[in-house]
């Protein structure tokens, strides 16, 4: 039987980790459709190849097989594993994690198998991302850039710039290396990503406009109306919101529980707007 478990990263991990997973498929192939989410994952089937799954700008069908369990690791914008590689030159690809990180995999493969269990597995590779953290940095201007293009809050992007005392193109060079993405390609991403977040948590919408349901919070979120969220989701997709929720608001039509992934998003919902 197919089977997700999705759960926040351990503490140490939770300012670059947005979420980690463990992925069960049954007796038949599993058919995932993979979404923009402004960051890059790592996937490690147990007796496979990893992988590194570039930051996307739309939606990628994986055809995972039949019984395959897949350690993965979701990872906020900006805050990607030490790769030798800027993420712009990864953008929607899928590339091994071997012709990135050479031996370090096998060894890594060797202890993850060690383990035992995928659970521990996870753990594992949990605790070798803490210790690879802490030799190489995150650019805090980026950090900033990520913080204040999260939804809720409209921000202009040469405002931003400003803000953070930089040019337009100097911003957009940040993304680019950092992200893999421009500021405002990952603003739309992520003003997705939190309508998902409104829409998993079975949000009641604020009544803006007096708008309700899925429209509610397409207002919420940020979107001009329903049409606008309706455009921006067969975009970033390949369905209508409709396809892609299984007709519920408060449920993926995936079957799988993301509230773990979503919970960065919904924990911004208030703060402050942003000041010049």
């Amino acid at each position: 039987m197919e089977s997700y478990l999705e759960r926040p990263p351990v503490p140490q991990l939770s300012g670059v980790v947005r979420t980690v997973w463990i992925q069960r498929t049954g007796d038949a192939a599993y058919v995932q459709r993979h979404l923009p989410t402004g960051g890059v994952e790592l996937h490690f089937p147990v007796g496979g190849r990893p992988q590194l799954v570039g930051p996307l700008t739309g939606p990628k069908i994986e055809v995972i097989p039949a019984r395959t369990t897949v350690v993965g690791v979701r990872f906020h914008p900006g805050a990607a594993p030490p790769l030798p590689a800027v993420l712009d030159d990864l953008v929607d690809q899928h590339v091994g994690l071997a012709d990135l990180w050479g031996g370090l995999v096998d060894r890594l493969l060797e202890a993850m198998a060690r383990a035992g269990t995928p659970e521990r597995a996870l753990a594992f590779l949990q605790a070798h991302l803490v210790r690879e953290f802490r030799r190489a940095g995150v650019d805090p201007v980026v950090g900033e850039a990520v913080r204040a293009l999260m939804p809720w809050q409209p921000v202009n992007i040469d405002g931003l710039a400003a803000h953070l005392a930089l040019s337009p193109s100097q911003l957009r060079r940040r993304c680019l290396h950092a992200v893999g993405i421009g500021p405002k390609v990952l603003q739309r991403t992520l003003r997705f990503q939190g309508f998902l977040a409104l829409a998993q948590a079975g949000a009641v919408a604020t009544g803006r406009r007096g708008a309700d349901g899925m429209a509610g919070l397409a207002v919420d979120v940020g979107y001009a109306d329903q049409a606008h969220l309706g455009r921006e989701c067969l975009r970033l997709t390949g369905l209508t919101p409709r396809q892609l929720l299984g007709g519920d608001l408060d449920r993926c039509a995936c079957g799988h529980e993301h509230s773990a992934s979503y919970r960065p998003f919904l924990a911004t919902r208030n703060r402050p707007p942003l000041r010049s």
